[in-house]
């Protein structure tokens, strides 16, 4: 098939080497927003009188019917034709002659692809918004529906203190909250316009890109041509949100899995959120957050991989650069399941707190309060840590746990000790007495809660705020 840049070249190109750089595989997923840049582009050179308006009516009209074939799966891709772009294109000027072949004036492939790039990212950073809120949400629903619930806390997955269940839940709402936050800087760097800077250095034509950037919606343009096509910051920041914000799903999915194991009991995953085994009957595998947990990786490599190919790239527009679209779609998929998989678990979930208070009621949880309550009576705390440390050897040796000792036993261990310790370091007392700002108290964590409503009106008040701005695009 003739290329549409062919006309310096005395020969075709080999099978192998069309194979090896077509990109059409994956970036025909890019078909709306080249078709939207194309008709942006074409009104504006009508307008300028670069070309006639009947031939911009022809390309419009071509643009949408192609839109249409696509859509409907009429459309056959050509591996020869490289890329989204080119596979437009020829079909357009097969389709309406001489005028498809005008719409390129003025403009390059490198800021063709940019363009699209760019709507692309901007229109995936919304969607990601939109499930994170919903993450959010779910996260909000768990914790009200168990706000009394009382669990061990962890550190070095030994049991530390005891928390409300709730206030774990609550710890993976701010970091979808941080996850959230950085999706802003995402949105302004791609709502930036790199088309009008052509192959590198800008267009002849009496172009206006501004017409176009109003035409498309974009709130900038890039203010230097050369960086306009050579710029990828903002799919490696979204890869970099991808990445920090599967590492939170990945953290979730982890506790998910143990807490629905025999030894923990402290959850049970929906059957809809599980799957069996094909040899031993009695089987529930919590197999959705172990894959959440392995795609982490991949986005992971997708960013680190990005990263490499970017680094020693000169300026401006290198093939290399075609690497960057593979990784961000396979993010956006990964991510779009990561996030609205653990949604539903979470919602489906049933959260064992008797169980939690069982395991509590029989370890050293509230080993820490016991040494709070000797500093309170004016014992320095380094002398109050070894004598409970002393008590906990006691209860060892024993076979018993701190709540099995009498008022005697601890008056023998230390004359500090008065009859209101018994009170001091039962579960619900040693998670009431943590009524710091960020605590665990009941009264923390409801107010938590409350932040967690007015942050989610804050998020969603800037989705619509995006999707203002993209849906001035023309579809």
């Amino acid at each position: 098939m003739a290329k549409l840049w062919g006309g310096r070249f005395t020969k075709g190109t080999d099978k192998a080497v069309e194979d090896f750089t077509s990109s059409i595989a994956f970036d025909q997923r890019m078909y709306a927003e080249d078709i939207a840049g194309s008709k942006a582009h074409a009104k504006m050179l009508a307008k300028q009188g670069i070309i006639s308006q009947a031939d911009c009516d022809a390309i419009v009209e071509g643009l949408t019917a192609i839109r249409e074939q696509i859509e409907s799966g009429s459309f056959d891709f050509s591996v020869a034709l490289e890329d989204i772009h080119m596979n437009i294109e020829k079909r357009l000027t097969d389709a309406i002659g001489e005028a498809g072949g005008r719409l390129h004036t003025g403009r390059s492939r490198n800021d063709q692809c940019a363009v699209d790039l760019h709507m692309l990212v901007r229109k995936e950073v919304v969607h990601m918004a939109t499930l994170l809120v919903d993450m959010q949400k779910a996260i909000l629903e768990v914790a009200s529906k168990y706000e009394d619930v009382i669990m061990p806390g962890y550190t070095h997955l030994q049991r530390a203190q005891p928390v409300l269940f709730s206030h774990h839940m609550m710890a993976y709402f701010s970091m979808m909250q941080r996850d959230f936050e950085r999706l802003p800087l995402v949105f302004t760097h791609a709502d930036s316009m790199p088309l009008g800077a052509g192959a590198l250095a800008g267009s002849t034509y009496g172009i206006d890109q501004s017409y176009t950037q109003q035409l498309l919606g974009f709130s900038s343009i890039y203010e230097n041509s050369m960086d306009a096509v050579s710029d990828r910051d903002y799919v490696v920041e979204f890869l970099s949100f991808a990445s920090l914000c599967m590492m939170h799903l990945s953290r979730l999915s982890e506790e998910l899995i143990l807490w629905s194991t025999t030894e923990f009991g402290f959850i049970e995953l929906d059957d809809a959120h599980c799957t069996g085994s094909s040899i031993m009957p009695q089987k529930k595998n919590p197999d959705v957050c172990e894959l959440v947990r392995g795609k982490t990786g991949r986005i992971y490599g997708h960013l680190l991989g990005l990263l490499t190919t970017l680094k020693g790239l000169p300026l401006t527009y290198n093939k290399d650069m075609q690497e960057d679209k593979e990784g961000i779609f396979d993010a956006i998929d990964t991510v779009h399941f990561g996030l609205s998989i653990n949604a539903a678990m979470l919602r489906g979930m049933k959260v064992n707190g008797k169980r939690m208070h069982d395991v509590l009621a029989d370890d050293f949880s509230n080993a820490t309060d016991m040494a709070d309550y000797l500093a309170k009576k004016g014992v320095p705390f380094r002398e109050a840590h070894e004598i409970v440390g002393a008590a906990v050897q006691h209860c060892i040796q024993n076979h018993c746990v701190l709540l099995d000792l009498t008022v005697e036993d601890f008056k023998a261990i230390s004359p500090h000790f008065e009859a209101d310790i018994l009170d001091a370091i039962t579960i619900e007392s040693c998670v009431k007495g943590r009524n710091n700002y960020s605590g665990t108290a009941p009264e923390c964590v409801a107010r938590q809660r409350q932040v967690g409503q007015v942050v989610i009106h804050r998020e969603e008040a800037q989705i619509q705020e995006w999707l203002r701005i993209i849906q001035q695009v023309e579809p």
